[in-house]
């Protein structure tokens, strides 16, 4: 019994201490709407009225897009907290700014969302 609480316990530190181990930031480049390709811009259009989350490749270059569905007002802002590498997968963190409140006298809806382009690389994409 006394083994098979010792396993247990051993076998329940090894789970918690996999953490994500980062290698290295990523460069990256936040891009315009004229910068999209014809491709993925075509995607967009089709996802941007409910939140996403979808990467691309052209497979000299990785984009990474996430929107935020539609919101009441315009003047949103995203920014980008990390965008990092891991052994495993590339780890990306934004966060969706509220308007200003100019902004919010805007009453037109707006889908806010952000392409980064980033080095094509093989690992899995995780959002957070």
């Amino acid at each position: 019994m006394l083994l098979v609480i010792c396993i247990l316990f051993l076998g329940g530190c090894t789970l918690l201490s996999e953490e994500k181990i980062k290698l290295r930031d990523l460069e990256f480049t936040v891009l315009g709407e004229e910068k999209i390709p014809e491709q993925l811009k075509a995607i967009i259009e089709g996802k941007k009225k409910e939140p996403f989350q979808i990467t691309y490749t052209d497979n000299a270059n990785l984009y990474i897009c996430i929107g935020y569905g539609e919101q009441e007002t315009g003047g949103y802002s995203i920014a980008v907290n990390e965008l990092y590498l891991t052994d495993t997968n590339i780890v990306v963190n934004t966060s969706l700014l509220g308007p200003e409140a100019p902004a919010q006298e805007n009453k037109t809806p707006s889908s806010p969302y952000i392409v980064i382009k980033t080095e094509y690389l093989e690992q899995t994409v995780t959002f957070e």
